[in-house]
């Protein structure tokens, strides 16, 4: 059984006990949180999608984590002009426990 599920504006395939990283959820680790936007349910062979779906993900947080560090170079040639400056992007760990 599986579901696509939309969590913070991304879609993502889940499954029962899988882990996966996401966008920045808050909470903290061990937290339930549940997701509702389900938009495509397959369960024993039965495709479900759109308005006749009423399915919900209940999920569990296992750890708020960074991602790698990303360098962003800019320069303008004969100018003089350089900026570097960098970020880490903020994922979520969590856990499917349960699709309902």
């Amino acid at each position: 059984m599986f579901a696509v599920v939309k969590i913070a504006g991304q879609q993502f395939r889940v499954e029962k006990d899988q882990t996966l990283f996401v966008p920045h959820v808050d909470g903290n680790a061990g937290d339930k949180i549940e997701f509702a936007e389900v938009l495509l349910s397959n369960a024993k062979g039965k495709l479900t999608v759109g308005a006749d779906l009423k399915a919900t993900i209940k999920a569990e947080i296992v750890d708020q984590v960074q991602g790698d560090k990303v360098i962003a170079f800019k320069m303008k040639r004969r100018k003089g002009f350089r900026k570097k400056h960098g970020h880490r992007t903020h994922y979520t760990k969590i856990k499917i426990n349960d699709i309902v």
